[in-house]
């Protein structure tokens, strides 16, 4: 799973000379923040939206690959006691594990992303075109379609069982312990992914 954070060009191209980007969110560094804010894919248009709608500087998506990344990812509450959790990481982010950016102003092209050390740099005439916004955002969203197709599939699942068991109880039962499953499931295979 990728995760997302919107970066000002200035800032990503002195994280790609420096070797380290450590800018934690708008006007504020990692040293400051004690963190790196990052989103999912579903989240960072909004945060795009909230804290960057008035950026006159031209600003670039990180797609980051966090297995890639020698800082730890936790993903957790954006506030103390809050319901929605962001992926935040604990360090500077390694340009090497910047997968992808993309342009999100029209005027601005892709920032070229740093190609590791160990992995000969790719010929333009062969290589493929950079991926777009629309693909990165419906793999996001197909992705978690199928997140919840899953979820509503074990609670289908349990439903089924404990109708068979118990005809009057029974479904509404399995139904709670379908759901309970499929939610603590996901959760474990989506932290799995983070790390």
């Amino acid at each position: 799973m990728r995760i997302f954070h919107i970066a000002t060009v200035p800032d990503w191209e002195a994280a790609r000379a420096s070797g380290a980007y450590t800018t934690s969110t708008r006007g504020r560094t990692l040293a400051e923040e004690g963190f790196i804010h990052a989103s999912r894919g579903d989240q960072w248009q909004a945060v795009r939206q909230r804290y960057y709608a008035d950026v006159t500087e031209p600003l670039v998506l990180l797609v980051i690959d966090p297995d890639l990344l020698t800082s730890p990812v936790v993903v957790e509450p954006a506030v103390p006691g809050g319901g929605q959790t962001f992926p935040h990481v604990y360090g500077p982010i390694d340009p090497a594990a910047v997968v992808q950016t993309i342009a999100l102003d029209p005027d601005v092209t892709a920032v070229p992303t740093p190609v590791p050390a160990t992995t000969p740099a790719p010929d333009p005439a062969t290589a493929e075109p950079a991926e777009s916004f629309s693909r990165v955002y419906l793999r996001e969203m197909f992705r978690n379609v199928a997140i919840a197709s899953g979820v509503l599939l074990v609670v289908v699942l349990c439903t089924l069982v404990g109708r068979a068991v118990e005809p009057e109880w029974g479904p509404i039962t399995g139904a709670l312990v379908g759901f309970v499953v499929g939610v603590v499931a996901v959760r474990l295979v989506t932290r799995r992914s983070l790390r």
